[in-house]
């Protein structure tokens, strides 16, 4: 049977292999696991068991039968190009599109715009992830690095993988923060009841979100947040485990879109890493998408928005 393979680097030691697979892929566990056990699964070379245990920086090569795989079609599709050259480029993906497809999302999403602007993509992330580096959740807005061929894509994914890029993001919380900076901490896995969710389980992945206050709104609050790891949800979780979810959050927080939002107000607005061939550093912005921008004018007074924001040419 052909199969496409996914290279994936375990970021962090893992008690199962499966769990790892589950929380990095779309695929279900029970899914995984049976490719598996038919010996789909390769650790640093050597077949590997779901129930494997994983340690920082081994390799998992997994193959997936080709009839599993969506069909993927260029379609024309806008995209926001913010920076671009021969080894990759960077876009400022919108709300309400899907990075790449899956079960329930063939198409409209990143991937089939990137084939339809772009001639060459890596292949490193499978026939189904062309280009695809790293992913933010579909309702969340912002910065993605995209690379062109697979030695970008190698030295970017382990810059992702030991966190020398950084990502920074704006988002408006319920509450009123005590503090003016803080950290959260706390291990991330599948939420125990709901496998479509993410949670804080004791035998999760270390996370690690570092938040500072940007604006106070009494009921709620402004934060500029900054990953030091790149779990799946991962600020949408943190926050709402610290009582303070994200305004608008459907899944992780208590009420629905508010205030001329249209979904969740978060947004990645800043990305740094270095050049994969030159080795410069590079840092790019994209403003915060129209609806929150008009949900900030509507929390404040007089109509205006946060100094740290408009100076800085981010809404």
């Amino acid at each position: 049977m052909n199969a496409e393979t996914i290279v994936l680097i375990a970021d962090a030691d893992a008690p199962r292999a499966d769990t790892f697979l589950a929380a990095n892929l779309e695929y279900t566990r029970s899914q995984l696991q049976k490719w598996i056990k038919d010996g789909n699964l390769l650790r640093n070379g050597s077949p590997c068991k779901a129930n494997t245990p994983l340690k920082t920086g081994d390799s998992l090569l997994l193959h997936v039968p080709q009839s599993e795989q969506p069909q993927l079609v260029p379609q024309d599709i806008p995209l926001e190009i913010v920076y671009e050259d021969e080894s990759l480029c960077v876009v400022n993906k919108p709300k309400g599109m899907v990075v790449h497809p899956a079960p329930g999302n063939p198409n409209g999403t990143l991937v089939n715009a990137l084939l339809y602007h772009f001639s060459s993509l890596s292949g490193i992330g499978g026939a189904e992830r062309p280009g695809i580096v790293h992913r933010i959740d579909r309702d969340t807005s912002g910065l993605l690095v995209v690379a062109k061929n697979d030695f970008a894509h190698e030295r970017l994914a382990a810059q992702f993988a030991d966190h020398s890029a950084h990502r920074s993001y704006i988002c408006l919380v319920h509450g009123n923060l005590k503090e003016d900076t803080g950290t959260i901490d706390a291990p991330i896995g599948r939420h125990p009841s709901d496998r479509k969710r993410m949670a804080v389980v004791k035998d999760g992945r270390r996370a690690v979100t570092h938040w500072t206050v940007v604006q106070r709104y009494g009921e709620m609050t402004l934060l500029q947040v900054e990953l030091e790891t790149g779990r799946t949800h991962q600020i949408r979780v943190h926050m709402a485990y610290q009582k303070h979810p994200i305004v608008g959050d459907p899944v992780y927080g208590s009420t629905a879109p508010k205030l001329g939002l249209l979904t969740q107000a978060l947004h990645g607005y800043r990305l740094t890493f270095s050049h994969p061939v030159t080795g410069e550093q590079m840092t790019f912005t994209a403003k915060a998408p129209e609806d929150m921008v008009t949900a900030l004018k509507r929390l404040s007074p007089d109509g205006t928005l946060p100094n740290w924001l408009t100076e800085g040419d981010l809404l």
